[in-house]
């Protein structure tokens, strides 16, 4: 399967991987904000003004 034809989400993992790889950024320091980031996200899927609102 290309990445092409590879679901969004796939995509996305893709090249934030990519991002983080090419700015040579440090494994804990991606975990540890990779953490908030879905931190943040579930709680703004779960509230009822949801993702986007911001």
């Amino acid at each position: 399967m290309s990445l092409e034809n590879a679901p969004k989400h796939i995509q996305l993992a893709v090249d934030l991987i990519d991002l983080l790889e090419t700015n040579n950024i440090d494994t804990e320091v991606a975990i540890q904000a990779l953490e908030i980031v879905l931190k943040d996200f579930k709680q703004k899927h779960t509230s009822p003004q949801g993702i986007g609102t911001n």
